[in-house]
C-alpha cells in the first residue's frame, strides 16, 4: 500500500503509462511513419518496451548512459538526440559497433569535422534543423546550412541518414490553436530543407520530428517520416495546462507527508522540496500563480491548495482548510522529466497497492 511508503516517493500509475504509450504508438502506425519514442522522460527499460507494444523497437536518448544501458537490455536502433560532443565520439563508436545502428545529430561545423578526423567505423548522422525554437540546430534558412549538409552527405566517414527537429517552444503556447501551427510549421521545416537538398542530388533523408505538445494535438502526423515524442508516457501538469492531454492522463505524482500545519497563516510544510519536485516553475506564462505542481489527497482528488515555495527539502503549501501534521498528499509535477530523473526507483502503482519497483538510469 502506498500509505507504508517513506516519503516523499515517485508514483507511476501503470494503467495510465500503458494508456499513454498505447494511443501514441497506435497513432503513429496509423500515421503511416516510423515510431522512435524518446525514453528521456522515464529512464526504465520497462516503460522503453512498453512504448512499442512490448518489443525493443527504435528509440531516442538524451543521453549516451541512456543509449548504454538500453544497448545492454537489446535495443538495437538508437538516436542520440543532443548534438555530439567531440570528445564523445569514441565512447560513440564502441557503443555503436555493439547494436545495428547508433544515430548521431550534427549542427556545427566543429562536430563535423571531429567526425572526419576521427578513425574506425563510419557514423551514422543526423543534421539537426531549427525549427524556431533556438536552442540547438542550424538556420534552415542559411545557405551556411546548406553547405554543411552537402558536406555531411559526401563525406567518406559518415552516412546522412536524415533531417532531426524539436518544436521545443511549443511549451511556450497559450492555446491548442497555436500549438497545432507549430506542429505544422515543425514537419514543414524539414520538408523544406530536404527539397533544397533533393535539388543537390542529396535523396531518401529522414524528416524526424518531435515534442509531446505537438504529437499530441494532431490527428494524424503528416509531412513527416517519424515522430520521437517522450513525455507523453507520464505526461503532468504542465501538459495538462496546455491542452495536451487531460489531468486523467498524468500518470505520475509525489506522495509527500505534512510536516508542519499553521492555520494561523494558511500555510502547510511537506516534506518534498526541490529535490523532489524540481523547481520548474510550470505554465506560469498560463497561470501566473499556478505554482510548483498540483495538489492532491492520497486518492489523487484535486485540492484547493497551491505549492507557493520550495527549499531545498521542504515544500510550502498555501491552503485555506486545516491539515494535521501527518496527512499524506500527493503532487502531480509540472515536469515529469525534471521530477522522475529526482528519483532512484519508481513506485509502480494499481490503485492504492504497490505492484513494483522500476530504477531508472542514472547518469551521463
Amino acid at each position: 500500500m502506498i500509505e507504508h511508503l517513506s516519503t516523499p516517493a515517485f508514483l507511476v500509475d501503470r494503467h495510465i503509462v500503458q494508456r499513454n504509450c498505447d494511443a501514441m504508438r497506435v497513432k503513429a502506425v496509423a500515421s503511416g511513419i516510423a515510431f522512435r519514442p524518446h525514453v528521456k522522460t522515464h529512464k526504465t527499460i520497462e516503460v522503453g518496451l512498453m512504448q512499442h507494444g512490448g518489443a525493443r523497437g527504435p528509440i531516442t536518448v538524451s543521453t549516451l548512459a541512456e543509449a548504454e544501458a538500453f544497448a545492454e537490455a537489446g535495443f538495437r536502433d538508437i538516436t542520440y538526440a543532443v548534438p555530439i560532443a567531440p570528445a564523445k565520439l569514441q565512447r560513440a563508436q564502441e557503443l555503436a559497433s555493439r547494436i545495428d545502428r547508433l544515430n548521431l545529430l550534427i549542427d556545427s561545423e566543429e562536430a563535423f569535422r571531429a567526425m572526419e578526423a576521427t578513425e574506425g567505423r563510419r557514423f551514422d548522422v543526423f543534421l539537426k534543423i531549427d525549427c524556431g525554437y533556438h536552442r540547438a540546430g542550424v538556420d534552415p534558412s542559411n545557405p551556411d546550412s546548406l553547405h554543411l549538409a552537402l558536406q555531411m552527405a559526401r563525406s567518406s566517414r559518415m552516412s546522412f541518414r536524415g533531417l532531426l527537429t524539436h518544436a521545443g517552444h511549443s511549451y511556450n503556447a497559450r492555446h491548442l490553436d497555436e500549438v497545432q501551427a507549430l506542429a505544422a510549421e515543425e514537419s514543414a521545416s524539414v520538408s523544406r530543407f530536404r527539397s533544397l537538398l533533393e535539388a543537390e542530388g542529396v535523396r531518401d533523408l529522414v524528416r524526424s520530428i518531435g515534442s509531446t505538445p505537438t504529437a499530441s494535438v494532431v490527428d494524424r502526423f503528416t509531412d513527416c517520416d517519424e515522430v520521437r515524442p517522450g513525455n507523453y508516457v507520464f505526461y503532468d501538469a504542465f501538459q495538462a495546462t496546455l491542452g495536451s492531454c487531460s489531468v486523467q492522463d498524468a500518470a505520475v505524482s509525489v506522495l509527500t507527508t505534512v510536516v508542519g500545519s499553521y492555520p494561523e497563516r494558511n500555510a502547510l510544510i511537506v516534506d518534498a522540496g526541490a529535490l523532489a519536485l524540481s523547481k520548474d516553475t510550470g505554465p506560469d506564462h498560463i497561470e501566473p500563480r499556478f505554482g510548483y505542481g498540483l495538489v492532491c489527497d492520497a486518492g489523487l482528488r484535486p485540492l484547493p491548495m497551491r505549492v507557493a515555495a520550495l527549499s531545498q527539502e521542504h515544500g510550502r503549501i498555501e491552503a485555506l482548510d486545516t491539515v494535521p501534521v501527518g496527512t499524506r498528499l500527493r503532487i502531480i509535477p509540472n515536469h515529469s522529466c525534471l521530477t522522475a530523473a529526482m528519483f532512484d526507483r519508481y513506485y509502480v502503482i494499481d490503485g492504492q497497492q504497490v505492484v513494483a519497483e522500476w530504477k531508472p538510469v542514472r547518469g551521463w
